[in-house]
């Protein structure tokens, strides 16, 4: 599902309408960062075309807040959420000092190669094409922007709270990608279960502390009810476990060279999403990226795209789209993609991250204030569920539901 990163063309806007395409690699207007942008070069191995072709854009730092702050309720965040997920922000902050979390991340990322690497007939029994392949092990079933497979990534998809979310038989059916059961190798790697969960659990956590104050900037209300009532409630919480394959196992050079080589430009559809920083890793052992224009990069309302940058120690977080339309602009998403690292010294060189979309339950209504372009498809004004907005985002990157 789009909110789960999937590698699926630039999508539109949900309030604002196109923007124009980037001229240069100036900051946006209207952005002030706590630290100046690092113009790091491009990769030196690029060739001259490129470089005269494409303007190697600026590296950023997210917004960062501290665990302290976070739990304090009575402190006025409003500054640091406008900064990064306001209209003019960059739609994702980092949270830093979570007690815990660095032990988790590490426990969890480096069991992805190990998953990834298992052998293809256990994959397969992790599969769940009923879920259009949202539960379990999926490799190679979502679309890229040119249409094709995407081969270099690989994905473990959990519920990292509810092991079975409903026994409803109507509701399996309908929803299938939230409502079926995880599926988990307990026989393979049993060890994943509990490294997942306990990650994703605690990146859910400080989002809901990061939720209170989302509520408190967006003073108006969010339209249909706030962060902190719709998320607690919610069944449809959903943990993706990355796994990015050498990029030089790719047989497209054009897809290699490609800014989003890892992953496609894509906007996370649901509330909210935690991520872990990256972990680059060769033949089992931890390196640092190869590339400095390997990584996330963003594009901002203004049309400018910016490499973003956030501890590995930090979790960052991600407005989805949901989110900008219930607030009505005043909490915003923005498109953002994976680029590979390039070279030689990029051999065999891997990726893990994990993800965790804070969403809505299914059945919860989403009041449209007006009639929205949203992944490209139109949404009417009125109420829509969570649920079949999902099926309507599945439909479109997604082989139809059988």
């Amino acid at each position: 599902m789009t909110s789960l990163n999937h590698s699926n063309s630039l999508l539109r806007s949900t309030v604002h309408p196109h923007s124009p395409p980037p001229t240069s690699t100036t900051i946006p207007a209207g952005i002030s960062y706590p630290h100046p942008p690092s113009y790091r070069s491009c990769s030196a191995l690029r060739s001259t075309t490129q470089m005269s072709s494409e303007l190697c854009p600026p590296t950023v730092p997210t917004v960062t807040i501290s665990y302290s702050e976070l739990r304090d309720q009575s402190a006025d965040l409003s500054d640091k959420i406008e900064l990064g997920f306001g209209p003019n922000g960059l739609g994702i902050l980092s949270i830093s000092d979570v007690p815990g979390y660095t032990l988790m991340r590490k426990n969890l990322l480096h069991l992805a190669p190990r998953l990834a690497k298992l052998p293809e007939e256990v994959k397969r029994e992790l599969e769940d094409p009923i879920s259009r392949y949202n539960i379990g092990w999926s490799h190679g079933k979502e679309k890229l922007e040119s249409g094709k497979p995407d081969m270099l990534k690989g994905s473990f998809y959990a519920n990292p709270v509810l092991d079975i979310p409903t026994t409803e038989p109507s509701l399996v059916k309908r929803y299938p990608s939230y409502c079926g059961p995880n599926i988990w190798p307990r026989g393979a790697l049993p060890e994943l279960e509990l490294a997942f969960k306990a990650l994703g659990k605690l990146i859910l956590d400080v989002g809901l502390l990061l939720a209170y104050h989302c509520d408190c900037f967006a003073s108006n209300g969010l339209n249909g009810g706030s962060l902190q009532q719709i998320l607690p409630r919610s069944r449809c919480h959903k943990g993706r476990l990355l796994y990015y394959f050498p990029a030089h196992q790719s047989t497209s050079k054009e897809d290699v060279a490609s800014m989003s080589s890892w992953c496609g430009w894509h906007t996370d559809h649901g509330s909210l999403t935690g991520l872990t920083c990256a972990m680059y890793t060769r033949d089992a052992v931890e390196l640092p990226c190869p590339d400095s224009a390997a990584g996330l990069y963003v594009k901002t309302r203004s049309g400018q795209i910016v490499k973003v940058v956030y501890g590995e120690d930090e979790i960052a977080y991600q407005i989805g789209e949901t989110t900008e339309i219930l607030s009505r602009g005043q909490l915003c998403a923005t498109p953002h993609c994976v680029r590979a690292p390039n070279g030689e010294a990029a051999s065999g060189v891997e990726r893990s991250t994990f993800a965790l979309f804070m969403q809505p339950d299914w059945d919860e209504k989403l009041n449209l204030p007006e009639v929205v372009n949203i992944h490209e498809f139109m949404m009417p004004n009125g109420s829509i569920s969570f649920g079949e907005y999902t099926e309507k985002v599945l439909d479109k990157y997604y082989d139809l539901k059988v």
